[in-house]
């Protein structure tokens, strides 16, 4: 009996040795889910209709697979192939980030106008909802699509709240959100500060977007050089890729630490180069 009792402690014990090594831990998942959620809000930001995350995983996946099969039987080299393998799969991340990236520039200078909008509405007496809605008609392009579907869902349901969850989950903007919870706010305690506080807001926003505008024309031609500078080897040897000796050079086990390495290099310098010289972003901190 003490024999089989010791038994079943001793297998539960490699049991959970074993199991900490596959369950992943909370952190982690934690990590995973925030990357997802960025992804997520960064294709909402590209304004790509009907793109989901999956998709735009498989996508890549796909492009990835193609464009190492196509490099395998044009050129004959399998570490070539992964190199520009793996570029090719990662660009349609890239073109999402870089779309989101100057949608939400634009909307960085159309933000004070949808503001001031609503602020004009509140002032001339109208309801939080009314003053939202008309910026389907009065507000800036961009975001008509976002208020509009808005107003037809508040007409619909005529739960206010639950229309601004789903007007923020569609806009996945930071400024959109703090618009949304100020409004939220004076909509659940009241108060006479609300037209004050999207002045304050507005008047922030346009400073902001002014003195992010001269900044990043400054700094425009230090970041399009950088990044020349960390393209243009790889361009080199996709034209060397068509010489037979290239191939059979780093088709070798020294040719693969040379790519290895040099990848290396071109992705701790392109990192450098975002941290040094790109502004930081706004995070969604209400979301």
């Amino acid at each position: 009996m003490t024999g089989l009792a010791l038994g079943l402690m001793l297998g539960a014990g490699l049991f959970l040795v074993w199991s900490s090594f596959w369950v992943p831990p909370a952190e982690r998942r934690v990590t995973r889910n925030r990357l997802r959620d960025r992804l997520a809000d960064e294709i909402v930001q590209s304004g790509i209709p009907g793109l989901g995350v999956g998709t735009l995983i498989a996508f890549a996946m796909g492009t990835f697979v193609i464009v190492f099969v196509i490099f395998q039987l044009v050129v004959g080299a399998a570490p070539l192939a992964l190199c520009f393998a793996l570029m090719a799969g990662w660009s349609p991340i890239v073109f999402v980030r870089v779309r989101a990236r100057r949608r939400r520039a634009r909307l960085r200078e159309l933000w004070p106008d949808a503001i001031d909008n609503v602020a004009s509405g509140v002032r001339a007496g109208l309801a939080l909802p009314e003053a939202l809605g008309q910026l389907s008609v009065r507000g800036p392009e961009e975001l008509r699509t976002a208020f509009r579907a808005f107003a037809e869902d508040y007409r619909l349901t005529g739960r206010f709240h639950d229309c601004l969850d789903r007007l923020k989950e569609g806009l996945s903007d930071p400024v959109g959100d703090r618009l949304i919870e100020s409004l939220r706010m004076a909509r659940e305690v009241g108060g006479s500060d609300l037209g004050r506080l999207l002045r304050t807001l507005s008047l922030f926003l346009r400073e902001d977007a002014r003195t992010r505008a001269e900044l990043e024309t400054r700094q425009s031609w230090t970041v399009n050089a950088a990044r020349l500078a960390v393209a243009a080897p790889w361009l080199v040897l996709l034209i060397l890729s068509g010489r037979r000796e290239s191939v059979a050079a780093y088709s070798s086990l020294t040719g693969v630490g040379v790519l290895a390495g040099g990848a290396a290099v071109s992705a701790i310098a392109y990192w450098a180069m975002l941290r040094i010289a790109r502004l930081p972003e706004e995070g969604r901190v209400l979301r």
